[in-house]
């Protein structure tokens, strides 16, 4: 896409908003549920289903205000017509939330892992009786695709082979859960393929976080098939507005979406579980795309790319806004072709940049400092110039806790 993001400035503005976050609180305060993998390690056994149900809805349910969304005469639709192809372990069809509304490439119907189901739950879970969760788009179709060896492992090969499936099995919009560190000529001619297909492709932006909490992250950096021409790149924010402490940041993003300590369903069972990370971010992203595209379905891909970072709330990354996006007036579509992309604006590498990137911050803050002084200096003067003789200089109080 033609956003491109600083990362030095996303750090800072991430961090002024609440700073390193721990996870995010469950929702129903109470609720213990297992942690879904994105990859298993070898010898560890296939991810059984979770016996404890999530209660309350869900803080990124609440943020996204889906309840409202899904009360409009678009969002009611639940993205119905629409098939989202999920790029990632493959999808469990036998899932409670996803029954009779997957279709699999190949052996993707089946899910050792448990990652690519909770993905397509976050997109398109129908809801459940007593059970306080539901995908954005619960009338979509899912498309199972396998991007990932049965352990969850990606390559670029792999990756670039499960984009061209999707697009072949005419998915309109296909997300890709793994965000590798390198990518090849064959995965960027997988996402144009795709993109000649008017498919539109969402990825992770950065890879989940696989390590301690406490571990730093990895220095910022591209990844792909997020960094690829044409395609919709995700971050991943938690409930304070913040990225976690230890997830991996790129150098660039289109838009930001809830990502940490969320809610989703497993492989089997009508319990839940909790996971972490941007590929759950771009999930949210392709749930809403779903309920775009159905209710707007003259729109092409590229157009409803636009239509997401263009009504999303205005920030470093911008943050999804399912509602704006599904019930904004169009006052003209942007044309298929979207035309050659910005340069990405990259972080510096060495200190003495970042260095010089935080003085010219501070020098900033102290000349908006020293002009609000003087204007106010300016707005007494003026005050006392007027003021009758005998009479005080009377000014507005705030009101308690302003």
């Amino acid at each position: 896409m033609s956003r491109s993001v600083n990362a030095f400035a996303v750090a800072l503005a991430l961090s002024a908003l609440g700073g390193p976050a721990a996870a995010a609180p469950l929702a129903d305060g109470g609720v213990n549920l297992p942690v879904i993998p994105s990859v298993l390690a070898a010898g560890a056994s296939c991810t059984a289903g979770s016996s404890s149900p999530a209660k309350a809805v869900p803080w990124e349910q609440r943020s996204l205000g889906l309840a409202r969304v899904w009360r409009t005469p678009g969002g009611s639709m639940g993205g119905a017509g629409v098939t989202v192809a999920v790029v990632d372990t493959g999808v469990a069809a036998q899932a409670p939330a996803l029954a009779g509304r997957v279709t699999a490439v190949g052996a993707a119907d089946g899910d050792c892992v448990g990652h690519g189901t909770f993905v397509a739950g976050l997109v398109a879970a129908a809801p459940a009786r007593q059970v306080r969760f539901a995908g954005v788009a619960s009338g979509a179709r899912v498309l199972a695709v396998r991007g990932t060896d049965t352990r969850g492992t990606a390559t670029a090969a792999s990756l670039a082979s499960g984009i061209r499936s999707a697009a072949q099995a005419g998915a309109e919009i296909i997300v890709v859960s793994p965000a590798l560190a390198q990518g090849s000529a064959d995965l960027t001619a997988a996402v144009a393929y795709a993109s000649e297909r008017d498919a539109l492709v969402i990825a992770a932006a950065a890879p989940d976080p696989t390590g301690p909490a406490t571990a730093p992250p990895p220095p910022p950096r591209d990844y792909w098939p997020a960094s690829d021409p044409g395609v919709l790149s995700v971050l991943d924010l938690d409930a304070k507005g913040s990225r976690p402490a230890n997830a991996p940041s790129p150098l660039r993003a289109d838009l930001a979406a809830p990502g940490d300590g969320v809610v989703g369903i497993g492989p089997s069972g009508k319990g839940h579980y909790i996971g972490s990370g941007a590929s759950l971010a771009a999930a949210y992203v392709a749930g809403t795309a779903a309920l775009v595209r159905s209710a707007h379905p003259d729109l092409t891909a590229a157009q409803t790319a636009a239509r997401l970072t263009g009504t999303a709330y205005p920030s470093d990354v911008p943050r999804l806004d399912p509602y704006a996006a599904v019930t904004s007036v169009r006052t003209g579509t942007a044309p298929k072709d979207a035309g050659p992309q910005e340069p990405p604006v990259r972080l510096a590498s060495d200190a003495s940049a970042r260095t010089a990137s935080h003085r010219a911050l501070a020098t900033a803050a102290t000349g908006v400092a020293v002009g609000l002084g003087v204007a106010w200096v300016a707005v007494i003067v003026r005050l006392r110039g007027r003021r009758r003789p005998g009479a005080g200089l009377e000014l507005e109080q705030p009101e308690p806790g302003t």
